[in-house]
């Protein structure tokens, strides 16, 4: 006897429900991780983000809206992939040589980076620019809710890669979900206005090959150049490195924002002013 999922008229219905499903879990997925480094920023930067709020509350908004898009090509692979065996995703370690599952990581970053990188590039042609990346750098100064913060046609450019990628190059599922993770981290740690990594990883020959925040940082500064999102290589290649920012300059005016609040109660403030210079 045929299930309701082996009837024809159940299928658009099973592959609606894995997109959704797939979109609230991109949606969680970036609460969670950039909440957590929204933490750490304030932790180790308290003043940071002051006088953002409102900034924040819209990265948010785009960031969700953007995550509901992402959802849609994920959820229909995700479904492909169970029920049809549509893509290049294989669950058995052993299915290809083990040496295969870091360089099938590597090859994804490669493509997903040079996708990013000519994306991004013809997202700062002025007309693109004004319709559709400018929402992104609304943001001034990032923080680390801007990941995801997009215009639906940015978004939609981001989402279908990897999707794209699975039915092309063959790749384990925890290699998968590494390559997921790095994207993530990347996106959130590249916005949140500080380096998260240890110098050698930004300084020196390995940080001319990576980037980092203090890349990234230089792209928001100046609109122009540090194009790519894992690697400076196309950067290079092409003359739109920028070298790396410096965020001494933030840092010390969060710093004199921080001092200042704690100041304010000993001029016969009220309490409330001590909290000032932190938001949300």
């Amino acid at each position: 006897m045929p299930t309701l999922f082996s009837l024809p008229v159940a299928v658009p219905v099973a592959i609606l429900a894995s997109a959704l499903a797939m979109s609230l879990i991109v949606g969680v997925r970036y609460l969670i991780v950039s909440g957590a480094f929204d933490v750490a920023t304030r932790t180790k930067y308290p003043g940071l983000y002051a006088g953002l709020t409102p900034q924040i509350r819209r990265e948010i908004a785009w960031s969700l809206a953007s995550a509901l898009i992402y959802g849609v090509p994920a959820g229909v692979v995700a479904w492909g992939w169970q029920n049809r065996g549509w893509t290049m995703i294989y669950a058995d370690i052993h299915a290809w040589p083990l040496w295969y599952a870091p360089v099938s990581v590597l090859l994804y970053l490669f493509a997903h980076d040079t996708w990013f990188y000519w994306t991004h590039r013809w997202m700062h042609a002025p007309r693109v620019f004004k319709l559709a990346h400018a929402v992104h750098h609304e943001s001034r100064p990032p923080t680390a809710w801007a990941a995801m913060a997009f215009h639906p046609i940015e978004a939609i450019t981001g989402a279908v890669i990897i999707p794209l990628l699975v039915f092309a190059i063959p790749i384990h599922i925890g290699a998968l979900g590494l390559v997921l993770t790095i994207m993530t981290v990347m996106g959130v740690t590249n916005h949140m206005g500080w380096e998260v990594f240890p110098a050698f990883m930004w300084k020196g020959r390995l940080g001319g090959w990576l980037i980092t925040a203090s890349h990234h940082q230089r792209h928001h500064e100046l609109y122009r150049g540090n194009y790519g999102l894992y690697f400076r290589f196309w950067d290079r290649l092409c003359g739109t490195d920028r070298g790396v920012g410096d965020f001494a300059k933030s840092h010390a005016k969060a710093a004199r924002a921080q001092a200042g609040a704690g100041r304010q109660p000993e001029r016969g403030g009220t309490a409330v002013a001590a909290g000032s210079g932190r938001d949300g």
